[in-house]
């Protein structure tokens, strides 16, 4: 054997130790997180989680937890109020992932499980404890159409992505059906019980509920672009949004997700009319 030779085989024998002693070095600790990322076209394991769009989506599970224990001790109004707030977190965490480039599949499915609590368990365990608990069976079987329906909703929106049209939502996004449910007790929180009362509430929760697993469409307005240059009167309607919100937030945050639950089904009944007026005049 040459000394070239020689020498190529101690350099690929120490390059082969130096391999696993970082394999080794690599190794992640007992409870570690390791996922697999893809830079500049190779993939890397990266340790650990990214903290800021984990924190948000960590605090919009307290605002769903909090409002399942306001809720048990009969505070109604700041339970619905954190269901809201948890809307604003669910919100910001996938904005800020995507600014910031930290978007990861832990992220992903932390921010589904925390999406099943703050808005299928907690706004059913809402409705529950305010008006449904007087119902006995039919009570519980209402908000179990409606936390089911969630948790459908929301494994079905992960198996589609990428695969279905980003201007659409396909069924009512459960955050949107929260806020139905919320609004609702928000805003007759303080009203005496009454058969109406528990009948809208039958109502409203069922009806989210199945509205979540349909096929219904509904529009996503992922295609505004926010980024874009807009007459100055537009920031005077933002003006005049916020003031009425200000006005009364309970009732006008209640009619607006209650106009946007309706919009679906009576844009599905517009849009099957032509069909059967052509179909007939064949």
């Amino acid at each position: 054997m040459t000394e070239e030779k020689k020498a190529a085989d101690r350099s690929a024998r120490h390059g082969e130790a130096g391999h696993e002693e970082r394999r080794i070095d690599d190794e992640p600790e007992a409870g570690e997180v390791v996922e697999e990322e893809l830079v500049e076209g190779t993939p890397v394991q990266r340790k650990g989680i990214y903290l800021l769009p984990n924190a948000l989506t960590t605090a919009s599970l307290f605002s769903g937890f909090y409002a399942i224990v306001s809720a048990a001790n009969g505070v109604f109004d700041n339970a619905a109020i954190a269901i809201f707030v948890s809307m604003i977190l669910d919100g910001l965490d996938g904005r800020v992932a995507r600014m910031t480039n930290t978007q990861s599949k832990f992220g992903e499915e932390y921010d589904s499980l925390a999406d099943m609590v703050a808005f299928g368990v907690a706004p059913g365990m809402v409705a529950f404890f305010w008006s449904l608990n007087g119902l006995g069976k039919v009570g519980w079987a209402i908000t179990f159409i409606y936390v089911a329906g969630a948790a459908l909703r929301l494994a079905r929106f992960n198996t589609q992505i990428g695969s279905v049209d980003k201007k659409y939502f396909v069924g009512l996004p459960s955050p949107s059906a929260a806020a139905c449910v919320a609004g609702l007790v928000w805003c007759f929180h303080q009203f005496e019980p009454a058969a109406w009362l528990t009948l809208l509430t039958i109502i409203v929760v069922g009806g989210t509920g199945v509205m979540m697993v349909s096929n219904i469409l509904y529009r996503s307005f992922k295609d505004l672009d926010m980024r874009g240059r807009v007459p100055f009167a537009a920031i005077l309607l933002v003006v005049l949004i916020l003031v009425v919100i200000a006005l009364d937030p309970a009732t006008v945050l209640f009619s607006a997700f209650l106009i946007y639950a309706l919009s679906g089904p009576i844009r599905a009944l517009f849009r099957r009319k032509p069909r059967r007026a052509s179909g007939s005049g064949e």
